[in-house]
C-alpha cells in the first residue's frame, strides 16, 4: 500500500507495474486517473490549485486504504495525488488497486476514489477568466460515499 502526495506529474505505467511487481497471486488491477477539465458550469477553466494539510492527508488517505484493503481483501493499492498548480489536461489523482478477482478491484478503486472526492482533505481552488472559487463537495459525490456507508464486506 503507497500513497504519495506530490507536485510532479506521474507515469501511469511505471505505477501500475510497480503495483503488480513481484506478486503472482494477482489475478486483477484497476486503475482510475482523474484530469483537470477545461470547463466548470459555464466558464472555461484555466487552472486549479490544489492545497493540502502534510501529515494529516497522509494519514487520512493511510486509514481508508488500509479500510479497503480489509473489505476487499486488496494484495496492494497506490494512491498518488498532486498538489500546486495545475492545468487542463493534467493528472490529477491515481487510484489503482489489484486483488485476486477483478470484482475486489472494482469496487475498492471506486471506494477509494469516493473517499477523495469527498472526505480527503484536499482543497482545490478553481481560476476562470471571471476569477477564482474554492470549489466545495458536490451532493452528487456525498451520495456516492453515503452507499459505501451503508455497503458491508463485498464478497
Amino acid at each position: 500500500m503507497s500513497i504519495s502526495i506530490q507536485e510532479d506529474d506521474f507515469d501511469v505505467a511505471s505505477e501500475l507495474a510497480a503495483l503488480r511487481s513481484g506478486n503472482s497471486r494477482v489475478g486483477a488491477m484497476v486503475s482510475f486517473v482523474g484530469l483537470v477539465r477545461d470547463f466548470s458550469k459555464d466558464d472555461t477553466i484555466e487552472n486549479i490549485f490544489l492545497e493540502h494539510y502534510p501529515g494529516m492527508t497522509e494519514k487520512a488517505l493511510g486509514k481508508i486504504i488500509h479500510e479497503a484493503t480489509v473489505r476487499w481483501n486488496l494484495l496492494g493499492a497506490r494512491v498518488i495525488h498532486r498538489i500546486g498548480l495545475l492545468r487542463p489536461n493534467d493528472q490529477i489523482v491515481l487510484v489503482a488497486t489489484a486483488s485476486l478477482h477483478r470484482r475486489e478491484a472494482f469496487a475498492s478503486c471506486e471506494f477509494i476514489i469516493d473517499y477523495l472526492k469527498t472526505a480527503a482533505p484536499f482543497w482545490k481552488r478553481e481560476q476562470t477568466g471571471h476569477g477564482g472559487q474554492w470549489l466545495e463537495t458536490r451532493d452528487s459525490d456525498i451520495q456516492r460515499m453515503e452507499h459505501w456507508i451503508k455497503t458491508e464486506k463485498s464478497t
